[in-house]
């Protein structure tokens, strides 16, 4: 249990390491910056890299909405859900701190604006002056984890080639990206927003409830779709 524990930590924290720090760090940069392309590219390639290094000890999920919709879809067990969740905050935190650190080291920390040091948020103006709203920030939130989660226990199904679960993933995490970075800055991930806010405060703590309930709440739903309408049985034969 240790191991996994570590692994989660690890593996959290490279994601938000990795992931927000392309967007603090190089996604503006003139003539040079990464955009969202890459911030998108970015993310996926964080959950790709662990997943291989890491996934056979953890399962990799560096996410606690992932641990819960694995845990209600059958692939993970209640006993392990809040340890995993809590070392998957800690990994978030720290690679939060380090970035801090980072960007203190220039004096270019900022909690002012939108999206101030890669937090998340609705009901402000974000990418091109568009402002979306609760309903519409929850909905993506939603919808993205969702589609997340049946990703990833379609690519890690015991019938689906395990080889390439990691790639599939990876590259889900960046369409995520690349469709909701201009709604919320994309969370799918309460211990990624989590992390940004403890540094920020202000607005971005008091809209962080969104960004725990909608991906929990998706993940949910993606695990009860899963297990009850689209999981193979043993008994069932390939159409």
């Amino acid at each position: 249990m240790t191991k996994k524990l570590f692994a989660e930590f690890f593996g959290t924290f490279w994601l938000v390491f990795g992931g927000c720090g392309s967007a603090v760090f190089a996604a503006g940069v003139p003539d040079i910056g990464i955009g969202l392309l890459g911030v998108s590219l970015a993310f996926g390639l964080t959950v790709l890299t662990m997943a291989y290094a890491v996934g056979h000890i953890s399962g990799g999920h560096f996410n606690p909405a992932v641990s819960v919709g694995l845990w209600i879809g059958g692939r993970f067990s209640a006993n392990e859900l809040i340890p995993y969740i809590i070392a998957q905050l800690l990994g978030a935190v720290a690679a939060a701190a380090c970035l801090y650190t980072i960007l203190n080291g220039a004096g270019a920390f900022s909690a002012e604006g939108p999206g101030a040091f890669a937090t998340n948020f609705y009901d402000m103006p974000g990418y091109h002056g568009r402002s979306y709203s609760m309903v519409a920030a929850f909905l993506a939130e939603f919808l993205l984890t969702a589609f997340f989660l049946i990703i990833i226990l379609g690519a890690t199904d015991k019938w689906a080639n395990g080889k390439f679960a990691g790639i599939a993933i990876g590259l889900a995490l960046t369409l995520i990206h690349l469709i909701s970075i201009p709604i919320t800055n994309t969370s799918v991930n309460p211990a990624r927003s989590t992390s940004q806010a403890l540094f920020v405060g202000g607005e971005a703590l008091s809209q962080l409830w969104l960004f725990w309930v909608a991906p929990i709440l998706g993940a949910i739903v993606a695990g009860i779709i899963y297990k009850f309408l689209l999981q193979k049985n043993d008994n069932s034969t390939a159409a």
